[in-house]
């Protein structure tokens, strides 16, 4: 591999650690690099705090040694004050020789003007480097920037003969133990998790993480008439939930209800997500509340697990097509779609 793709998929490997902390800021990992020597690394660990490229900085032992090296960024330096001082401005102090980017950012605070900075100090810049893999570790971000809203990633188990369910909603337990064991790892790394009014009254679901370490993820249900009991898990105060529906604006203890139009409803509930800084959600059913997202095109991602079992009759799962990869958990068959 050449050696700037290999150094950036490192940094990408760094950045993905942030996964689950640093949001709405997008995931960034840097590398420094002597004289064909890795002496430096760092990622941006959690929101507010020092970015990537100072915590890479920091951990270079021999700072004289920086003016020949070359850094290795996943995502343009920042050009603006923020929560932090511009990582632009550190690079040009420091006076590096090289600075190797995947992508741009395209946040308008930025977009050219940190690769400008460093261009004229002198710096070398190179741009685009696996710019699509980039791209795809920073969905979240950059779904966020260009739509309006979270990035959203639907995800449902079905039997081998094609059910969600059983014709009396019971969906327990279709996917293996190591399958729901990494359901709970991907909550811990999204901002928001969301189910439907079907989901929350059958299968009273806690929609925390409990089988993997992390936060918990926003709770989102919808409850378009407010007909859902209050004695459901989703509504315990142990973390904070957003209850969307027609009627009612008010906040009752950590839990939130948020009255939308009727007309564009969904629309209006993706932008009040994103309003609120949170870049992705998780949608884990109904069925019904997954296929209206699938028709409406609402969705970016979707992970869908096939288990052996059967049920012969029940609730059809979504139809959906994409398919971009595939793989086994255990008996599993976990596949993953694009739209």
């Amino acid at each position: 591999m050449h050696n700037d793709e290999l150094y950036i998929q490192r940094a990408f490997d760094l950045a993905l650690l942030g996964l689950g902390s640093v949001s709405p800021n997008p995931l960034v990992g840097c590398v420094i690099v002597y004289n064909g020597k890795v002496i430096g690394e760092g990622w941006h660990k959690k929101y507010g705090e020092a970015h990537a490229e100072v915590n890479a900085i920091e951990s270079v032992a021999d700072k004289s040694l920086l003016p020949e090296s070359t850094v290795y960024v996943s995502l343009e330096p920042c050009a603006h004050f923020g929560k932090t001082p511009p990582c632009s401005d550190l690079l040009v102090k420091y006076g590096v020789k090289r600075v190797v980017i995947s992508n741009i950012d395209t946040n308008p605070l930025v977009g050219g003007k940190g690769i400008k900075k460093l261009e004229d100090a002198g710096i070398k810049v190179t741009t685009g480097v696996l710019e699509h893999e980039g791209l795809e570790i920073n969905k979240r971000f950059f779904t966020g920037l260009k739509k309006k809203r979270p990035c959203i990633i639907l995800k449902w188990a079905e039997t081998a003969d094609g059910f969600v369910a059983r014709k009396n909603y019971d969906s327990k337990w279709i996917s293996n133990k190591t399958s729901r064991k990494l359901v709970h790892k991907w909550r811990a790394e999204e901002d928001a998790i969301m189910v439907g009014t079907n989901t929350a009254h059958y299968d009273d679901p806690q929609l925390n993480v409990r089988d993997w370490s992390g936060r918990n993820p926003v709770r989102v249900v919808i409850d378009r008439n407010l007909r859902l009991s209050k004695s459901l898990k989703l509504f315990d105060s142990t973390q904070p939930t957003i209850c969307y529906n027609l009627l009612t604006d008010q906040e009752i203890e950590g839990l939130r209800y948020v009255k939308l139009p009727e007309n564009n409803f969904f629309e209006a509930l993706f932008f009040n997500l994103y309003e609120q800084g949170l870049r992705s959600v998780i949608v884990e059913g109904g069925a019904q509340l997954l296929n209206l997202l699938i028709e409406k095109g609402m969705w970016d991602e979707a992970r869908v697990f096939v288990s052996q079992i059967k049920f012969e009759e029940g609730i059809d799962a979504p139809g959906i097509s994409g398919l971009v990869a595939e793989e086994l958990i255990d008996t599993d068959k976990l596949l993953i779609y694009k739209n």
